[in-house]
């Protein structure tokens, strides 16, 4: 039934989405080129309104049970909504804050938060009244780092694709049924969406798309990572990698720059990609390839030993910081490693 669920999914997203498409133009949903867009041409944005219908109607067959179901689906109607009027009116980055505060209240009111992390040695640390705003930080910060990203076409679809993969092989993994369904079926509706929105894209999921996306995979990992050991703690963290890398940069970038951390600007992943001259396609699918480096990494950090989780993690350390450098992320002079590299090859060179 699960298979049939996902089917029907994917099959609704592909039908539904021209549909959406036409009323984004219809309400003047449309995404209007600037100097921060890389698009040269209007776009209906909203799509990601077709991704949620069919991600509904998969599970209304599916119907999987948890004690969460409520507080999910109510949580993802007022984060629909909240992207719905951002697509049409432009809301303030306040405003959206207020609807994702919304929707993460009532994730908090269900029991749904992280309460305890189970350190090596048989310790457990219990968050106590930490654990409250820990977990609204998760949920706010994962639901925001999808949107960030979301500025090529079929790049958040495509990142959340893969994660939702992995969360889904890791659930499996676990034997948590309900999480395998959920994924699975978002994992479904998002690809069906993806076939209009792979490049050239004839449809945005806008912020409707990034936030109920981001919100969704946040309440997906927390599911699955809810009392945690240490370790297992940092596989979610892995798994969304790459926007969570790209949200932190990002702030870390204006702070040195001295403008306010939540400005936008065209200085994103994607954005120093086409600077150095990648297409848009190529980007896109570098992008791919790392998000699935670090999917790759979150299974391995899963199930390896103690010691292998630290080289997992070391490793996947050093390729943010060559990516980070590579890109110019954080600033053109910002090249520790490669620098101290060629030097370290230049003197070696010399004494040849």
């Amino acid at each position: 039934m699960l298979w049939i669920a996902m089917l029907v999914s994917f099959v609704m997203a592909i039908l539904i989405t021209p549909l959406v498409r036409r009323f984004a133009y219809l309400i003047g949903a449309v995404d209007h080129p600037n100097a921060r867009k890389v698009h040269m041409r209007p776009m209906p944005r909203i799509g990601g309104l077709a991704i949620f219908i069919a991600f509904l109607i998969g599970y209304a067959l599916l119907l999987p049970a948890s004690r969460y179901n409520d507080a999910i689906l109510i949580g993802a109607v007022v984060i629909i909504l909240t992207g719905l009027i951002d697509d049409r009116f432009q809301l303030s980055a306040r405003v959206k804050l207020m609807g994702q505060m919304i929707a993460t209240v009532v994730v908090l009111h269900s029991g749904m938060r992280i309460e305890m992390i189970n350190l090596p040695f048989d310790q457990q640390l219990y968050l106590g009244s930490w654990s409250i705003p820990v977990t609204v930080l998760w949920l706010i910060g994962i639901t925001n780092a999808i949107n960030l990203i979301d500025g090529l076409d079929g790049l958040a679809a495509g990142v959340s694709s893969i994660a939702l993969g992995t969360i889904a092989l890791l659930a499996i993994i676990q034997g948590n049924v309900y999480l395998t369904m959920m994924a699975l079926l978002l994992l479904a509706s998002t690809l069906g969406f993806l076939v209009h929105n792979f490049y050239p894209a004839k449809i945005f999921m806008g912020d409707t798309g990034a936030l109920f996306l981001g919100y969704m995979l946040a309440v997906f990992s927390l599911i699955g990572f809810k009392n945690v050991t240490l370790f297992s703690l940092v596989v979610p963290v892995l798994l969304l990698g790459l926007p969570i890398s790209d949200t932190i940069f990002a702030i870390v970038r204006r702070l040195v720059q001295g403008r306010p951390p939540m400005s936008p600007d065209k200085s994103h992943m994607h954005h120093q990609l086409i600077d150095m001259g990648f297409t848009t396609r190529q980007a896109v699918l570098l992008m791919y390839g790392m998000t699935f480096f670090f999917g790759i990494a979150s299974i391995l950090f899963a199930k390896t030993t103690m010691l292998g989780a630290v080289i997992t993690f070391v490793i996947v350390l050093i390729v943010i910081e060559l990516i980070v450098e590579s890109t110019e992320l954080i600033h053109p002079n910002y090249k520790p490693i490669i620098q101290t590299t060629r030097r370290l090859l230049g003197r070696t060179n010399a004494s040849d």
